[in-house]
């Protein structure tokens, strides 16, 4: 199944199944949000609603509102090894706020005070189940489904000093879509590759197999520091190429456009504008 968020044609919120090009609404006065279907466990048992034509609606973040998105950097041997870094023994986790994001479709925001916004694609999970200090033989079972992601960086503010939240977590900065695919509808994840392309060249390709940190060890260890809950993000790293450290760098600009693909799990695209 595909299960997008949107804003019906009159602007309300709502969600719904993806098929093709036509949206089945889901969404109730008592489960509003595809984050309040994963929470009660109702999301397989709603009735068909209203249908519209993906051209007709506004897509959200897949998840709109996450309580918590998590971030893991340096997860690709091939991106420690561009940015110079030591691999370390544990991931680098860090954070991003629910208002960086936007959906696929929506312009990503250049910030005014950075002059080096780069693209990084990524695969985003999408917590359904709450799991607090799981192992790794059982995290799986708590992943409700997967997504696109692309952490725009701002990477003069990212290196500020060591930590990585202020390049990060700029409003509008973050691309999050287009759609929830559940863990049903992927053989191979392992298989698919990231690919990212700027104005039409690809400038990352890795398959997800070459994770150093695969999901489960990501959600074990995330977890075993913080709760997670149904609705929950987690962005699991992006591969080698950005732009940052090509020579010479390779930066996003007002009027490109970033495309990340993820095989079946689809296609996420921005346009870049300049914060007004």
């Amino acid at each position: 199944m595909r299960y997008v968020s949107f804003r019906r044609p009159d602007g309300t919120p709502s969600f719904g199944r993806q098929d093709g090009a036509t949206i089945i609404e889901l969404a109730t006065g008592a489960t509003p949000s595809l984050k309040a279907a994963l929470t009660d466990g109702s999301l397989a048992t709603l009735a068909d609603g209203a249908t519209y034509a993906a051209a007709d609606i506004v897509l959200l973040p897949v998840i709109p509102d996450p309580a918590k998105i998590l971030c893991v950097g340096l997860n690709y041997a091939e991106h420690v090894k561009e940015t110079g870094r030591e691999q370390k023994a544990h991931p680098a986790i860090f954070v991003r706020y629910a208002d960086s994001l936007v959906a696929d479709g929506q312009p990503m925001v250049k910030p005014a005070v950075t002059t080096r916004f780069d693209y990084e694609g990524e695969l985003a999970i999408v917590i359904g189940k709450p799991c607090h200090k799981v192992a790794a033989t059982d995290a799986l079972s708590h992943v409700a489904g997967y997504a696109v992601f692309n952490d725009g960086s701002a990477r003069d503010w990212q290196r500020h000093n060591i930590q990585f939240t202020p390049g990060k977590t700029f409003p509008g900065t973050g691309g999050f879509g287009p759609a929830l695919v559940t863990v049903d509808e992927i053989d191979d994840l392992g298989a698919l590759r990231v690919q990212t392309c700027l104005n039409g060249d690809m400038v990352q390709d890795q398959p997800i197999a070459d994770m150093i940190w695969d999901i489960p060890t990501v959600i074990e260890y995330i977890s075993a520091f913080t709760p997670l809950a149904p609705g929950d993000v987690i962005a699991t790293g992006t591969p080698g190429g950005v732009g940052d450290k090509r020579t010479p760098p390779l930066y996003m600009h007002a009027g490109d456009k970033v495309e990340v693909t993820i095989g079946a799990i689809g296609t996420l695209a921005n346009r870049i504008i300049d914060e007004q």
